[in-house]
């Protein structure tokens, strides 16, 4: 039987025994019906992981801490995914399949073409429930850091802070385009091997050609996904499955 994997929002180190939140509590005892005595693994998110066993099941449950494993699964290309938000389901689909994908960094962005409105309360209870399906990925696919979905911000504002941080940064910063006839490997052969690149997607209908223009002219590099339009919720976890194959740990 696997394994459950659980994270913890409290720090772990030096700990012994730690009571689990709510919500990882109701996990283990009323879906997986786990009792005392059951091996677990949790992780913290700043790195590593620790063997574990309930102690106690119950609205709080209980848990001694054991081993500590350094291993993250951490790609050695740290990877930023800036996108436009989407509708519905398909952005929660996107963050769940980027986070096992191996994403470093999310940044949502709300482009000419986004059709959708978010500010104050509602805002941050997004941005809550986004962290939480980082979360749940990690969980599911064995990572040990959890990739950060940044406060959503305006294109303009994006593009000229990514621009002005990117001597420092030494990332490649890349925006889907699918008219580009520019390769990864001419890229590669141009820029050398990076170890972080900045990836921009549109939302449902793409970014606009002013916003494409923008970011070529604030020093990203075209990207092209074959001839095929790719939708909103593919092309980014075409692009990144690209990237970790090209220059990560695929």
């Amino acid at each position: 039987m696997r394994i459950p994997r659980i994270f913890s929002a409290e720090p772990l180190a030096g700990k012994s025994d730690v009571q689990l939140d709510e919500a990882a509590s109701r996990h283990l005892v009323k879906v997986l019906r786990l009792g005392p005595g059951r091996p677990l693994i949790l992780f913290d998110g700043k790195g590593g992981e620790y063997r574990a066993e309930l102690l106690e099941a119950g609205k709080k449950a209980r848990v001694r801490i054991g081993d500590f494993s350094e291993d993250d699964r951490q790609s050695p290309l740290a990877i930023t995914l800036a996108i436009g938000i989407s509708r519905g389901d398909r952005f929660d689909w996107v963050i769940q399949k980027a986070t096992e994908l191996g994403v470093t960094d999310i940044q949502p962005l709300f482009t000419e073409r986004c059709e959708v409105k978010l500010s104050g309360d509602r805002l941050q209870k997004k941005l809550g429930q986004w962290q939480q399906i980082a979360i749940g990925a990690c969980e599911q696919s064995a990572r040990n850091r959890v990739p950060q979905i940044l406060p959503p911000m305006k294109m303009p504002q994006f593009l000229q802070e990514s621009f002005d941080n990117a001597e420092n940064s030494g990332s490649l910063n890349l925006v889907l385009h699918h008219r580009t006839e520019e390769t990864l490997a001419q890229l590669e052969q141009a820029f050398g091997r990076p170890q972080s690149a900045l990836l921009l997607v549109g939302p449902e209908g793409g970014l606009s050609e002013v916003e494409i223009e923008l970011a070529l002219a604030r020093g990203f590099h075209a990207m092209r996904l074959g001839p095929r339009v790719l939708r909103t919720e593919t092309a980014p976890v075409a692009a990144l499955s690209v990237l970790q194959f090209q220059w990560g740990d695929f």
